[in-house]
């Protein structure tokens, strides 16, 4: 079994507590769209466009990321998080601790 596959089934792989199907749709879909953008942004590259119409591009790629992270955090505050403080103890704790790292990630 490769590194990879045992990653994927090894115990610690964690999955979300709950995940509201209007934020999953929504990342979905602003994902697929970021992938066009990506691949746009390497046709660009690979036809020696203007550099600052390619970092336009990139800016927006930037901002559109951004609001997949936001979303995912909103889902995680309102799922993970909340379980996690309901159940309290040790749990509630780290689950608190990794919230605000994940906030205070660029």
């Amino acid at each position: 079994m490769t590194d990879h596959k045992k990653h994927i089934l090894s115990p610690s792989h964690r999955r979300a507590h709950g995940v509201t199907p209007g934020i999953k749709r929504a990342n979905l879909h602003r994902l697929k769209r970021i992938e066009g953008q990506v691949r746009g942004l390497q046709q660009m590259v690979q036809d020696d466009r203007y550099c600052p119409d390619i970092l336009i591009q990139v800016a927006a790629v930037r901002e559109a990321l951004a609001a997949v992270r936001t979303s995912l955090l909103q889902n995680h505050l309102e799922h993970c998080l909340t379980h996690a403080l309901r159940s309290g103890g040790k749990q509630a704790v780290a689950m608190q601790a990794e919230f605000m790292k994940l906030i205070r990630q660029p």
